[in-house]
């Protein structure tokens, strides 16, 4: 049986991850110190002999007892409110961690993917994104603890790769969205889901002509599976290429929800705060044979089933 340890295991991407490769038949070794992570994603994995968890740190040594395939690498606070509140742990993982796991991955022989994101292109003056983009980042600003701590997870990912020859592979995660998304993380979808079910104003900044694009977490989990088992060593994105407003979004979001109370609140915009974004995903058609497979209809329909079960009307 294939061995997999996932960092982050008890996180939005990471639970989700961890239902995959169980399904694929692999032992799941789950990681996460819960600083951002619940246990109750993933506790309908504990009742299951292919799954151990471990609450740990990765930012400290770590350790995994006998031998490993694959390393997924996911653990980091990844919403603005998260790492802004957080940001000396944020670079901790994305260096000191990500080193552990280098080091842990280079003595089991093990293959290691990273989780990068798109906000290594920062506020992009090319669009879309492609790979070969090197971005637009203030290292300094509210963001670049974030931004930052990623890029350098790819800088010393890639000197393993080429100076150790281990196995690595990247991916740049764009927007995703779905069950399991913490109701208070700060990112737009939970904050539009859980403002409109509570019949609050969804919180729009700036004129709300920002753009995002965003990808269900199914097809998601779905490129990272092919990227992983691929022979790709460079960064790829995944993410779904339809571009919409954030405007477009929070009115989308209230007419599904249909609460009357509900409405547009007008904020400024946050410092940094990128104006595009929208994956080039060429190379993920060409590498993989991957694109997004659920429309945005479909996706936001399961989501709000799921933010009605953890979000009380108002």
């Amino acid at each position: 049986m294939k061995r997999i340890l996932i960092t982050g295991a008890a996180g939005f991407i990471g639970s989700h991850l961890s239902d995959r490769f169980i399904k694929e038949g692999y032992s799941v070794i789950g990681m996460d110190n819960l600083l951002t992570g619940s246990l109750t994603n993933i506790e309908h994995l504990f009742k299951l002999k292919e799954f151990d968890f471990y609450h740990h740190d990765v930012s400290k040594f770590v350790h995994v007892p006998g031998h490993l395939d694959y390393i997924l690498h996911f653990a980091s606070p990844a919403s603005p409110f998260d790492y802004l509140n957080m940001p000396i742990q944020t670079l901790k993982v994305g260096s000191l961690g990500t080193h552990n796991l280098l080091g842990l991955a280079k003595e089991k022989k093990a293959r290691l993917l990273i989780a990068s994101t798109s906000e290594v292109y920062g506020d992009p003056l090319e669009h879309p994104q492609k790979e070969t983009y090197w971005g637009n980042v203030n290292p300094i600003g509210p963001r670049g603890v974030y931004d930052e701590a990623k890029r350098f997870q790819e800088a010393i990912t890639m000197a393993y790769h080429t100076y150790h020859g281990l196995e690595t592979r990247i991916v740049r995660i764009f927007n995703t969205y779905g069950p399991r998304m913490r109701v208070n993380d700060g990112r737009v979808l939970p904050a539009f889901f859980s403002q409109a079910i509570r019949g609050e104003g969804l919180t729009v900044f700036g004129d709300g002509e920002q753009t995002r694009s965003f990808c269900y977490v199914d097809d998601l989990v779905e490129g990272i599976y092919r990227l992983l088992l691929s022979d790709y060593a460079q960064p790829v994105n995944i993410g779904n290429p339809a571009e919409m407003t954030i405007m477009e979004f929070a009115k989308e979001i209230l007419s599904l929800v249909g609460n009357p109370k509900a409405h547009i609140d007008y904020r400024p915009l946050p410092v940094d705060d990128p104006k595009q974004r929208r994956p080039d995903i060429t190379l993920a058609r060409e590498i993989l044979g991957w694109e997004p497979k659920v429309d945005r209809e479909e996706g936001l329909a399961r989501t709000h089933e799921y933010f009605k079960t953890v979000v009380k009307p108002g």
